[in-house]
């Protein structure tokens, strides 16, 4: 054998390795309480994604009727909160359905926080009725609004 040939099994080697630490991922769930103020509902982990951190994520109590998207967006800061993304809508569909009003399809229609790609004049927003995502509100239209607030996950332990 020469030295050659052990520097070229060396480097094969080290590539099997990098190419099964790429696939590993660990993940770290610390242990962490969190307090829910009466009528809050946690609703789970919301994972960062594009660069932005990890988050739990808390359902605030109440909800507003009729409201169009700005004064949606207003109501939920002045309950020191946000309305949800989209994802975070997915997740309450999911973990908190039946925390949210409606009988039918237009009384279980919630405004997301995200403007719609088409024009400044339309909002997304999710029916809670059967989980779908529109993105044809006019922000002007009255629907419902629910507020969360997010508890950051801090970094490099999730």
């Amino acid at each position: 054998m020469t030295l050659e040939e052990i520097k070229t099994a060396h480097a094969k080697l080290a590539e099997l390795i990098a190419k099964f630490e790429a696939q590993s991922r660990t993940l770290l769930f610390p242990a962490q309480t969190i307090c829910l103020a009466p009528g809050e509902e946690y609703a789970g982990i919301v994972l960062g994604k594009d660069g932005e951190q990890s988050h739990h994520l808390i359902l605030l109590p109440g909800d507003k009727e009729n409201i169009n998207w700005n004064d949606a967006n207003k109501w939920a800061a002045e309950l020191d909160g946000s309305l949800p993304t989209r994802r975070e809508q997915a997740l309450l569909y999911s973990n908190l359905k039946e925390q949210f009003e409606g009988t039918y399809y237009w009384s279980s229609e919630y405004w997301s926080s995200e403007h719609h790609a088409s024009g400044s004049g339309y909002a997304w927003y999710q029916g809670f009725l059967d989980g779908s995502q529109y993105g044809y509100g006019y922000k002007s239209s009255e629907l419902r609004a629910r507020a969360i607030r997010r508890l950051t996950i801090l970094e490099g332990t999730l």
